[in-house]
């Protein structure tokens, strides 16, 4: 059984399809080749491919025909078209009708394999990105907790067997990293779980309204307390309170919040009778407590109270493992609320997001994904798109060649100067990089297949540079 990338290639100008054939097997590929594209088809079968190259003007059968029965055969196998007769309204008609990509003739034999190289690429990530959502499905135990980083696991592990247990936890971590999912986890596999979850951010209230929020009040307890209200205490009974961002509550609050952990009864705001509930207590903070303690604005008896299991939450950079499955997830979360097919992100993109400091955590690897899909018009998120809504490393923005580089001149037009700027940063990256027009293209920032063009404009000969 060989490795080698299954290609189909159909061409009725068999002097042009025969040529296409040899590059592509000196390239390492396994290639048949058909002049006639009713016979291609007629032998087709989408299993035996990796990808399917299609002239667009055959006898026959054109290659958009071709394009659509391969389709329908297969909807994730790339198909490229080649054409002489390239127009806007065309290569709309082609992307539409699922082409990966054009290519114009004539080409030199390295734009056809870099051209083949992209579009297998982006089918593996297509499959990778099927991996991913399996690997979700079989990994996950608990609901909306995405990922299988050893770092991760060892705090599932942990909630798993402490759920059970009716004591309190306090989960510590940087903001953005989950608390709350954990909290959840925890009461939908507790005893509790046909009780109510309910949350509260203590550091989102003022102090009265907190008060309240928290223990209910009695009619006329202040003005505007036209009737009795239940607190989250109360509406929480036989089942779970979660408590965000602990450390910023009032001291008065603390001592109420204390009384509750030892009597497991409270008094509502105005009453002189204490009402007694079932429920537990799950609280959160990114603060340092013991901080907290030190410095007296927390209590040490509530903290201990508190904190009888910790559960802390490793930060997104310590998940690197994660991202993908994490960016997969938010992705389809995104198609699924707008409609939209966007499929993953293309490679460099990916390597970007998982080295990444993400001192926003989770929250803000989701917020970015959200605003790279608001962005991005293809199926595959670009570093580009990436490169508008986080800051990219230095070298990934402005290349070291650009910033050495010659200067506009002032002694011509602009746009002659312009040109000749950018011919001479082509021909130095060719040389740099021996004629290595994809190595070139990577430190210019720049499409290999924009590359191209711009050697072909400006007459260079990457052959000239070539080690």
């Amino acid at each position: 059984m060989t490795d080698k990338q299954r290609i189909l290639l159909i061409d009725n100008e068999e002097g042009l399809c025969r040529m296409m054939e040899q590059v592509l097997l000196d390239s390492g590929y396994l290639v048949r080749a058909y002049t006639s594209p009713v016979k291609a088809m007629e032998e087709f079968s989408a299993a035996a491919w990796d990808l399917v190259i299609t002239d667009i003007k055959m006898p026959g059968m054109t290659g958009l025909e071709v394009l659509q029965r391969v389709k329908e055969k297969c909807r994730d196998l790339p198909v490229i078209i080649i054409t002489a007769y390239a127009t806007v309204e065309m290569s709309i008609q082609a992307l539409r009708k699922g082409a990966y990509d054009m290519l114009t003739k004539p080409f030199e034999p390295d734009e056809l394999v870099f051209r083949v190289k992209n579009a297998l690429q982006q089918a593996q990530l297509t499959e990778e990105n099927r991996e991913l959502r399996r690997e979700i499905e079989e990994k996950l135990q608990f609901d909306n907790i995405i990922g299988s980083s050893g770092a991760l696991r060892n705090v599932l592990d942990k909630v798993a067997k402490v759920a059970g247990r009716d004591t309190s936890i306090l989960i510590t971590g940087e903001s953005g990293t989950g608390k709350e999912l954990i909290a959840q986890a925890v009461h939908i596999h507790s005893n509790r779980k046909e009780g109510r979850f309910m949350a509260v951010n203590c550091g989102g209230l003022p102090e009265s309204i907190l008060e309240s929020e928290l223990f209910g009040y009695r009619k006329g307890a202040f003005t505007g307390a036209a009737e009795n209200r239940q607190g989250l205490l109360e509406a929480a009974d036989g089942g779970t309170l979660f408590l965000d961002e602990v450390g910023n509550l009032p001291m008065n609050v603390q001592k109420t919040l204390l009384r509750f952990l030892q009597e497991k009864e409270f008094r509502r705001v105005g009453d002189t009778n204490s009402t007694r509930v079932d429920v537990r207590i799950i609280s959160a903070t990114n603060a340092d407590l013991k901080e907290g303690v030190r410095t007296g604005t927390f209590r040490e008896d509530l903290y201990y109270r508190l904190n009888v299991v910790n559960l802390h939450l490793p930060p997104l950079r310590d998940r690197i493992d994660d991202i993908p499955l994490l960016a997969a997830h938010f992705i389809h979360l995104q198609n699924q609320k707008f409609g939209t097919a966007v499929k993953a992100f293309e490679r460099d993109a990916m390597q970007i997001l998982c080295t990444f400091e993400w001192p926003g955590n989770i929250r803000q690897l989701r917020n970015v994904i959200e605003a790279c899909m608001a962005m991005e018009a293809s199926d595959y998120i670009s570093l580009d798109t990436l490169g508008q809504v986080i800051d990219l490393p230095e070298g990934r923005i402005v290349p070291a060649t650009v910033q050495a580089g010659p200067v506009l001149s002032d002694d011509l037009p602009f746009t002659e100067a312009l040109e000749r700027f950018e011919r001479d940063l082509l021909r130095d990256l060719l040389k740099k990089h021996g004629g290595a027009v994809d190595s070139a293209a990577r430190e210019a920032g720049m499409n290999v297949a924009t590359l191209y063009r711009k050697i072909k404009r400006y007459g260079l000969k990457k052959e000239e540079y070539a080690d």
